[in-house]
């Protein structure tokens, strides 16, 4: 009875961590083959309509990547620009359209904006994405490439979800990206494969448990996209360079909770400010609180904008 009692016992401590070990492998494919989600006509025309209440005029940005991935997007000017331009990065299974709210109110205060799908995203190339990896060398191509058309003044940017971790990285990595809004980035891989092991309620779940399934994940990605995963570290980035970063995150977020931004603020070396909106979920703050949100960014934008390039 005894070892019948064990036995029992044994398969129910032992099954959760090896179901999660293979559900880890098996996912790992699909982590680094997002949904890509079209541009479609639809989602076009919905953009231009939103430029045509500013007045802003929009034109192709097409870029090549330094490893040959072609990287397309718009270059959308105000009626007035100031010559300040500001690089938007939308969040994962999503394209430029994503962050079609926030360049409405960039436009009607003057910014010209830089909206590109991400590699692996919408109409880009890229045979997958590596969360900021190969993304910021995409960064430093698209800002290159923006520099001998257009002589920018300042360069800001703004990321939602992975392009908040995308941002953050490729600040680190290109001096001229002067200022950084990050709302609801990753810490680092690692942390948010926790969220999403632990069914994105309970993390520390991910960190017991279900830890075999962020193990074989992270493995197998490191193993098929060739990069380092422990690399990918808006939190180590931070630290590398001291830039100014504005991190908002989100209070009822599940997904990428405040915590991954909390450990972004507390390793970053420039100027830094944390908000944290009440009762927001991932990556909707500007739904929740939009006149807070816009007089925010616009504020942190301003007090460098006057600032010598």
């Amino acid at each position: 009875m005894h070892r019948r009692l064990l036995r029992i016992a044994l398969i129910l401590l032992l099954f959760p961590p090896l179901l999660a070990a293979v559900a880890g492998w098996l996912a790992a494919p699909a982590f680094l083959h997002p949904i890509r989600r079209e541009l479609t006509p639809d989602l076009i025309r919905e953009a231009e309509a939103s430029f045509a209440v500013t007045g802003a005029t929009r034109e192709d940005f097409d870029v090549r990547a330094p490893d040959g991935a072609p990287l397309r997007g718009w270059k959308v000017r105000p009626k007035n620009p100031d010559g300040t331009w500001v690089l938007l990065f939308h969040g994962v299974a999503d394209n430029s359209v994503g962050v079609i709210g926030q360049s409405e109110f960039l436009l009607r205060d003057g910014y010209s904006v830089v909206m590109m799908d991400a590699r692996a995203h919408g109409a880009s190339g890229g045979p997958i994405a590596t969360y900021g990896w190969l993304e910021r060398n995409d960064t430093r191509a698209i800002i290159d490439a923006l520099e001998s058309s257009e002589h920018p003044r300042h360069i800001f940017a703004l990321g939602e979800s992975m392009g908040a971790g995308i941002v953050l990285q490729s600040a680190a990595a290109d001096p001229r990206i002067e200022a950084v809004v990050a709302e609801a980035p990753f810490a680092n891989l690692r942390e948010a494969s926790y969220d999403y092991a632990g069914l994105r309620k309970y993390p520390w779940l991910g960190k017991t448990l279900f830890a075999p399934g962020t193990w074989t994940l992270l493995y197998r990605d490191e193993k098929l996209a060739g990069f380092p995963v422990a690399e990918v570290s808006p939190q180590k980035a931070v630290a590398v360079r001291a830039f100014p970063v504005l991190l908002i995150c989100d209070e009822k977020d599940v997904a990428l909770p405040c915590r991954h931004s909390e450990m972004i603020y507390a390793a970053a070396r420039g100027p830094k400010q944390l908000w944290v909106v009440p009762g927001a979920f991932h990556t909707a703050a500007y739904g929740f609180a939009p006149e807070e949100f816009r007089r925010r960014v616009l504020s942190f934008f301003a007090a460098y904008s006057s600032a010598a390039p």
